[in-house]
């Protein structure tokens, strides 16, 4: 691990000189490009220098108490040691987790997909405030949400919703989020005060770029319709609505939400490269399987990855055994304990990982 850092420190030194260069400072696309090689490890180098500056100062108590005779300056060495000892241990836990092989993805903005599942039309009203859960987090990170296609129930809630969410490193904060999250609830419509328990799906996509996933016109089946939902002008009356299907996987999206054929179809496709994408990654992690099997429960949707307890105000995450009785607090979109949780418990897993196969 040292040795890498030291690597690390070497080529930081070389782009810090750089940055400082006629020839890199006059071109712009150059100087752009060793700035962020720049920024992306300069965390790493300041971590590692505080590590070696703690271990110089563990030298330095070490040799104090060495050669100290005053019992009052061998106690003050041996404090000091102590302390430096134990920061020592903290720092170079979170070098490891630096240089954790950074998820490509993770600097993306995503697609994300919620859906009412079993329950009826609670199911609908929970995906509602799902989503406004999620908006809501999104605003606290000045992220943009962009929806870009929904489908609503007779009762006000959501059969399903998509959106693109914008912004700096979304994915990294959102890929735990996919998975089945079940709510346990009094519905209004309930009578006799008994609890049910509904479902909704969230899916958690990187979006994809024509870099990323290149998509043959051929393969392409493109349907025209008058779109359907509240009035207005369009509605039933013009083909704007459109449904893109990409024949070889047989993936179907629809898009109704603009009045314009042109925005519909420019939104659909976004969403059907990022589900293709999708595809392609878990083709990848499949061949992977020494590595998922570590991180069992990060993507399968069949599983259920978090309960909303109304009744009892609680909200747990059942993959870190988390539980907060924060129900309200989190509904309004205070995510961050939970996020900060998974993430912690996921480069964990991966740090015990790279210790088996080191």
């Amino acid at each position: 691990m040292f040795e890498r850092l030291e690597q690390i420190e070497a080529r930081y030194d070389e782009l810090t000189q750089a940055l400082a260069s006629p020839e890199v400072i006059n071109d712009s696309s150059k100087y752009q490009k060793t700035a962020k090689a720049h920024s992306e490890i300069t965390p790493v180098v300041e971590k590692y220098r505080e590590y070696k500056d703690l271990t110089r100062g563990i030298a330095e108590s070490k040799a104090m108490l060495a050669d100290e005779n005053d019992a009052e300056m061998r106690a003050y060495a041996q404090e000091e040691l102590e302390k430096l000892e134990k920061h020592v241990a903290e720092v170079e836990q979170e070098l490891k987790v630096l240089l954790i092989p950074k998820d490509p993805n993770d600097e993306k903005n995503v697609i994300m997909e919620i859906r009412a599942g079993t329950g009826g039309d609670e199911a609908t009203l929970f995906a509602d405030e799902m989503f406004r859960m999620y908006s809501r987090y999104a605003e606290a990170q000045r992220w943009k949400v962009e929806v870009l296609s929904t489908s609503e129930s007779g009762v006000g809630g959501l059969k399903e919703v998509i959106a693109l969410i914008e912004g700096d490193k979304v994915y990294s904060r959102l890929k735990y989020e996919s998975g089945v999250h079940r709510v346990q609830r009094v519905p209004a419509t309930e009578q006799q005060g008994r609890v049910h328990t509904s479902a909704v799906t969230v899916a958690v996509l990187p979006e994809a770029e024509d870099v990323d996933i290149k998509i043959d016109p051929k393969d392409l089946r493109i349907d025209t319709f008058c779109s359907s939902g509240p009035g207005g002008q369009s509605v039933n009356t013009t083909y704007s609505a459109v449904r893109i299907t990409h024949i070889p996987t047989n993936t179907v999206v629809s898009c109704q939400d603009e009045k314009s054929q042109i925005k519909n179809r420019e939104k659909g496709m976004r969403v059907l490269r990022s589900r293709l994408y999708e595809m392609e990654m878990q083709k990848q992690q499949d061949a992977l399987a020494k590595e998922r099997k570590a991180m069992v429960g990060t993507g399968d949707r069949s599983e259920k990855i978090r309960t909303y307890n109304f009744p009892q105000n609680r909200v747990t995450d059942h993959r870190i055994g988390l539980t907060l009785h924060q129900l309200e607090t989190v509904m309004d979109g205070k995510l961050q304990p939970i996020v900060d949780a998974l993430v912690t418990h996921y480069q964990a897993e991966k740090l015990k990982g790279d210790a088996v196969t080191a």
